[in-house]
C-alpha cells in the first residue's frame, strides 16, 4: 500500500551535494493531477543555477579529483549501493511517483521501481568492464585504445516515467566516469530530488550528480546551449528534440542523444492467438494512461479477424477502472496536466470529425482531476490526424489491412521509427515483417517487453543514439587511440 500523506522532504536544488535555494528565489508549483491540489513548491533553476551546477560538475571531473581517481570497480559499488537505497525507499518513491505524475501506484511500485533498481545494478556491473583494444598497426609502433568518459553531461528527462528515466540517464553516464547535471520535468520533480538525497547517502563525491528542477525554456535551454557541457541526453517530444540538437550546433557542438516520439505500428495477423493479441495491444496502448512514447497507437489488424478484434478491444477498454491512482483496484489514473488533457481531447474530436467510428469513450471522466475515458476508434484511415500524430493518451486506433506488402508500406509511412509489434504464429512472416519495419525495436508476439540489457532508441525522427544495454556505453565514452614508437616490433 502507498504511504498516506507522505512527507515531501526535498524541494531545493541539489548542487555539489548541497541543498540550496535558486538564485531567483522563484518556485515551481507541483500538483496532483488526480485532484488538482497543490502538493508543494520546489525551487526553480534558471541560467545562473545551471551555471553553478555545471561548474560543480566540471570541478568533480577534473583530473586528480576523488571521482576521477576512483577505481572503476568502486564506481560500480556506488551504483549498487544506490540501488540498495532505492530498494529501501521503494514505497516512498512509488508513492511520490504516483502523486505528482498520476501514475497507478501498483504499476509505479512493480514496474518503474523495479526497472530503476535493475538499471542501476546493470550498469554497476559494467563499470570495470569498459576497455579498449590493442591494434596491430603497420610499422615500429604499439597502438592501443582507451574508452574515456566524455565529461560533463547535461540530461533532461520527461514527466511520464520520471524515476525510471532518471536511472536510464545517470546510470550509464556514471558507470563510464562522467559527471551529470540533470533537469527533471517541472511537473514531476519529487522522485528525482529524493534520488539526489540517496546519491549523497550512497557516497558519491560532491559535484558528480547535480539535480536542477526547472522549466524547459529556461533551465533546459541553459543546459542545451551551455559551452561547458560536453554531451546532452534528452527524452521527450520530437519538437523539443529539434531545438536541443540546434542548440548543440549553435553552441559547442556537444554530443547529443535523443529519445523522442513515436507513432508505433502494432501489426496483428489473422493466424495469431487472437485473445492474447487483443490483450497485448490493449496494454501496449493504455499502459500509463497512454502516456508512453512506445505506445502501439496504430493497430493494424488483418481483415478476417478485424471485426472480432475490435469487439474484444472495446470490451477490454470498457472494463478499465478509473480513479485515484493510489487506491487498490484502479488501473487508469489521470493525464499529467491540463495542456496534455486538452491536446488529447482535441485529437479525439478530430477523429470524430474526420469520419472514424468512435466505439467507446471519447469524453472526460469524473468530477475532478484530468481523467479521460479509455477510447477506441475503428475504421481509421491513414490520412486522419489520429493515425498520424502522437496522441500520448488513452486513445486506440484500429485499422484494417489485407496483405503483408500493404501493411509494411503503411506501417513505415511515418516520420517516426521508435517501436513496432508483430503478432503471428508464422515464423517466416514474423522474420520478414520484423526485418522490413523501420523501427529501433520490434516485438514479436509481445509488446513493451523492456529490459535493462536491451538497447532502446529509434529510427528517423524518433531520435538518435541508444539507451540501455551495452550500446549505451558508446554514448558516454570517447575513444582515444594512443600510438607509441618502439625500438623493435614483436608481433
Amino acid at each position: 500500500m502507498p504511504i498516506p500523506d507522505p512527507p515531501i522532504q526535498y524541494t531545493k536544488l541539489f548542487i555539489n551535494n548541497q541543498w540550496q535555494e535558486s538564485c531567483s528565489r522563484r518556485k515551481i508549483p507541483v500538483y496532483n493531477p488526480a485532484t488538482g491540489n497543490l502538493l508543494c513548491e520546489v525551487e526553480e533553476a534558471d541560467q545562473e543555477d545551471v551555471d553553478e551546477a555545471v561548474s560543480s560538475a566540471r570541478a568533480a571531473f577534473q583530473s586528480g579529483s576523488p571521482w576521477r581517481s576512483m577505481d572503476a570497480s568502486d564506481r560500480g559499488q556506488l551504483l549498487n549501493r544506490l540501488a540498495d537505497l532505492v530498494e529501501r525507499d521503494r514505497l516512498i518513491l512509488a508513492t511520490l511517483e504516483s502523486l505528482d505524475s498520476g501514475k497507478v501506484f501498483l504499476l509505479a511500485y512493480f514496474v518503474d521501481l523495479l526497472a530503476t533498481i535493475k538499471t542501476l545494478r546493470y550498469y554497476g556491473g559494467w563499470a570495470d568492464k569498459i576497455h579498449g583494444k590493442t591494434i596491430p598497426v603497420d610499422g615500429e609502433y604499439f597502438t592501443y585504445t582507451r574508452h574515456e568518459p566524455i565529461g560533463v553531461c547535461g540530461q533532461i528527462i520527461p514527466w511520464n516515467f520520471p524515476l525510471m528515466m532518471f536511472a536510464w540517464k545517470i546510470a550509464p553516464a556514471l558507470c563510464c566516469g562522467n559527471t551529470v547535471v540533470i533537469k527533471p520535468a517541472e511537473q514531476t520533480p519529487l522522485s528525482a530530488l529524493h534520488m539526489a538525497a540517496l546519491i549523497k547517502e550512497a557516497g558519491f563525491p560532491p559535484g558528480v550528480v547535480n539535480v536542477v528542477p526547472g522549466y524547459g525554456h529556461t533551465a533546459g535551454s541553459a543546459i542545451s546551449h551551455h559551452m561547458d557541457i560536453d554531451k546532452i541526453a534528452f527524452t521527450g517530444s520530437t519538437a523539443v528534440g529539434k531545438l536541443i540538437q540546434k542548440a548543440a550546433g549553435d553552441s559547442n557542438l556537444k554530443r547529443v542523444t535523443l529519445e523522442l516520439g513515436g507513432k508505433n505500428p502494432n501489426i496483428v495477423f489473422a493466424d495469431c492467438d487472437l485473445e492474447y493479441a487483443v490483450e497485448q495491444a490493449h496494454s501496449g496502448l493504455f499502459f500509463n494512461q497512454g502516456q508512453c512514447c512506445l505506445a502501439g497507437s496504430r493497430v493494424f489488424v488483418e481483415e478476417p479477424i478485424y471485426e472480432e478484434f475490435v469487439r474484444l478491444s472495446v470490451e477490454k477498454a470498457k472494463s478499465k477502472v478509473l480513479g485515484n491512482p493510489l487506491m487498490p483496484g484502479v488501473d487508469q489514473g489521470p493525464q499529467i496536466d491540463q495542456k496534455q488533457f486538452d491536446k488529447i481531447m482535441e485529437l479525439i474530436e478530430s477523429g470524430k470529425r474526420e469520419g472514424a467510428t468512435l466505439e467507446c469513450g471519447g469524453s472526460s471522466w469524473g468530477q475532478q482531476g484530468l481523467f479521460i475515458q479509455p477510447t477506441v476508434f475503428s475504421n481509421v484511415s491513414d490520412e486522419m490526424r489520429i493515425a498520424k500524430e502522437e496522441i500520448f493518451g488513452p486513445v486506440q486506433q484500429i485499422m484494417c489491412f489485407r496483405s503483408v506488402h500493404e501493411v509494411i508500406q503503411r506501417a513505415n509511412a511515418t516520420h517516426y521509427g521508435l517501436a513496432a509489434g508483430v503478432f503471428t504464429n508464422d515464423i517466416d512472416k514474423a522474420l520478414t515483417v520484423s526485418s522490413a519495419l523501420q523501427a529501433g525495436m520490434v516485438w514479436v508476439n509481445c509488446y513493451n517487453a523492456m529490459s535493462a540489457q536491451c538497447p532502446f532508441g529509434g529510427f528517423k525522427m524518433s531520435g538518435n543514439g541508444r539507451e540501455l544495454g551495452e550500446y549505451a556505453l558508446q554514448e558516454y565514452t570517447e575513444v582515444k587511440a594512443v600510438t607509441i614508437k618502439v625500438s623493435k616490433k614483436n608481433s
